[in-house]
């Protein structure tokens, strides 16, 4: 009876063992914990009958709801699933458990050593671009991707494995490192852009305002600066350039007139005439302003003569007849100082 016994005990545990055996290899060998079937079967059997009053994630969706906060935005977490429960092949001690889920202690770790690793700061393994803002996953082999390559490597795989140290069933947490070296970056290169823009600014006030030393770019400065103010002077100007310029030579024509009236000599004196031909002498010039040639031929008064204005300068007859018929004045001019005029020849 009692070898019976000890015979139905031990075929129950054998049955057990068996089956526990069964369970854990239609489980876990069968569908291993992170596939992706296994995944996306979960995430149908969990999906809200409302998706609008579903829970979204920080990160999880490209949208970010208008009321969440930063400190709800760079906040960290696990994305993992909860552990599946252990088989029955696990609870008797037939198959090592899996490992616990790591602890916040072992996480701060992981990211020390990512830190140092420089990873946020290089390129995606798997794309190899920038992280900017995009959402960043630490695994827990302190390896980082970005969540959308990650999540499409382990579709493609068919399986969870890091695409650097193939270590599988690791954990993943969503970090902001990237995203903040982008922020201090964008933000150290709009401070540059700024202090650049202010300091051409500046600059280009101080060209406008101060010549500068050398002769070459101080004449240029002030040709600039004179071309400025006779264009600011033509757009003032409401009537027409010729018409403009033309009633500047008028006045200046009549304002001659006047002039050449009121400096006109009435009537000289023998005296004023010996004064004015003491002047010429004692000046010295000899020769006719008009042809070049001597007025007298071998000295004072000698030759064919001249004609002395009134204001002490020598002519040729012939030559100051040419002038004054050449002149459209009806009032002569000296042709040397512009001045009306007394003929007297000597």
């Amino acid at each position: 009876m009692t070898m019976q016994k000890r015979l139905t005990s031990k075929n129950t545990n054998l049955v057990i063992t068996s089956v526990a055996f069964q369970d854990h290899i239609s489980r876990s060998l069968l569908e291993p914990p992170g596939s992706v079937s296994r995944a996306a079967a979960k995430s149908r059997r969990n999906k809200p009958s409302n998706p609008d009053r579903s829970q979204v994630r920080p990160g999880q969706g490209d949208q970010v709801r208008p009321g969440q906060g930063d400190q709800e935005l760079d906040r960290e977490y696990v994305v993992d699933d909860a552990p599946a429960r252990l088989t029955l092949a696990q609870r008797l001690g037939l198959v090592a458990a899996p490992a616990q889920r790591l602890t916040g202690s072992e996480w701060s770790a992981v990211k020390s050593r990512c830190v140092r690793q420089g990873d946020s700061a290089s390129p995606c393994a798997i794309c190899r671009e920038e992280f900017c803002l995009q959402p960043q996953v630490l695994l827990s082999c302190s390896h980082v991707f970005h969540r959308a390559c990650l999540q499409s490597y382990e579709r493609f795989c068919g399986r969870k494995c890091c695409p650097l140290c193939r270590k599988e069933q690791y954990e993943t947490r969503i970090i902001h490192d990237a995203a903040f070296l982008f922020r201090q970056r964008s933000a150290t290169r709009i401070q540059a852009c700024w202090r650049g823009y202010l300091a051409r600014r500046w600059y280009r006030q101080v060209r406008k305002t101060t010549p500068p030393r050398d002769r070459h770019l101080r004449r240029k400065f002030f040709e600039e600066k004179l071309q400025e103010l006779n264009t600011s002077l033509l757009r003032c100007c409401q009537a027409d350039v010729e018409g403009f310029l033309w009633g500047i030579d008028r006045s200046l024509s009549s304002s001659r007139r006047v002039f050449q009236q009121l400096g006109r000599p009435a009537g000289l004196t023998p005296q004023d005439w010996d004064s004015v031909l003491g002047q010429a002498q004692r000046r010295g010039t000899w020769d006719c302003p008009i042809c070049l040639t001597p007025v007298f031929s071998s000295g004072w008064g000698s030759g064919r003569g001249g004609v002395l204005l009134s204001c002490s300068h020598l002519f040729h007859p012939s030559c100051l007849d040419a002038f004054e018929s050449f002149g459209q004045d009806r009032t002569p001019s000296c042709p040397l100082c512009r001045s009306s005029y007394r003929r007297r020849p000597v």
